[in-house]
């Protein structure tokens, strides 16, 4: 498919920003944060006094009259999935970026960081269903086609069902993977969904946010429209009475988003799309490789 000039130049941005910080940043922190996600069998070898075991092959010691071992060797190649909410409500932002805009270029910082580490990298657009599904490949050339696909790739809903993407995932992730999930979270009862899918795979919540959606400005006469519904309203941001309506209609949906979060038990980033938004990731990367989660 032939890409309109603009996203290709945006795509030739993103790919040599991203570089310059995955290089500055990441070189070293996602390696140690992301070690190798299990055991793979290597071969069998005779017991000797000290190994382990509960490594005895007990089937090929009855055929053999020896002990045998099984030996296994860390697997060092990972699988990344980018989990990327395209819904209506990431259309927003009063910082230089939209929310949306800000969940691309973490992704490609991952991305990136994903393939100098030689690990496969793929991709999910979700709004309340299944949008896009890229399998995770290598290659320089497949993170570009990721990149162009988070440009390109245009959602038919515009709603938000973070469980329509983990049972997707569930169904077709067959090894343990790194599972990032960047999104304003914006939806309700997505904690069990989280939870299940973190018993076999390292869950991340990227939490993306506009700290316009807590404080109203006063700018007078506003049309608001719905970004998942396109209800549009016209309210008077002058007006004291609405405004603290507004901030304590939406202090109770963040209160019940922090509920989700917390019963999901996944390690969690926040980012502000009026601040610099790599700096929680390279922090993130640094508590892991130390030991430390959250």
């Amino acid at each position: 498919m032939s890409l309109p000039p603009e996203i290709r130049k945006k795509v030739r941005w993103l790919e040599i920003s991203t570089r310059k910080l995955v290089n500055s940043l990441f070189t070293g922190s996602y390696h140690s944060a992301f070690k190798g996600q299990g055991m793979t069998f290597s071969e069998f070898r005779e017991y000797v006094p000290g190994d382990d075991v509960r490594t005895i092959s007990w089937a090929l010691t009855a055929r053999t009259g020896k002990v045998y071992i099984k030996k296994f060797d860390e697997e060092r190649e990972l699988t990344l999935m980018l989990v990327v909410d395209v819904s209506g409500s990431l259309d927003f932002g009063t910082g230089s970026d939209f929310k949306g805009e800000i969940a691309t270029h973490l992704s490609a910082l991952l991305g990136f960081a994903a393939q100098k580490n030689n690990d496969h990298v793929g991709l999910l657009l979700f709004s309340d269903q299944v949008e896009h599904f890229v399998p995770p490949k290598k290659g320089r050339g497949h993170v570009n086609r990721i990149l162009r696909d988070l440009y390109f790739q245009k959602p038919l809903h515009r709603k938000t069902k973070i469980a329509a993407a983990t049972q997707y995932l569930q169904g077709v992730l067959k090894k343990k993977a790194i599972v990032f999930v960047l999104s304003d979270f914006g939806d309700e009862n997505f904690a069990e969904s989280l939870k299940t899918m973190s018993k076999k795979h390292d869950v991340v919540a990227i939490v993306v946010d506009d700290p316009a959606e807590r404080i109203l400005p006063a700018v007078g006469l506003v049309d608001f429209r719905d970004a998942e519904t396109d209800q549009i309203v016209t309210v008077d941001t002058g007006s004291r009475a609405f405004r603290e309506a507004f901030e304590r209609e939406m202090k109770k949906r963040f209160e019940v988003r922090e509920r989700e979060l917390r019963k999901a038990g996944v390690d969690r980033v926040d980012v502000s799309t009026n601040s610099d938004f790599v700096a929680p990731l390279a922090a993130y990367f640094k508590r892991r490789s130390a030991g430390g989660r959250r």
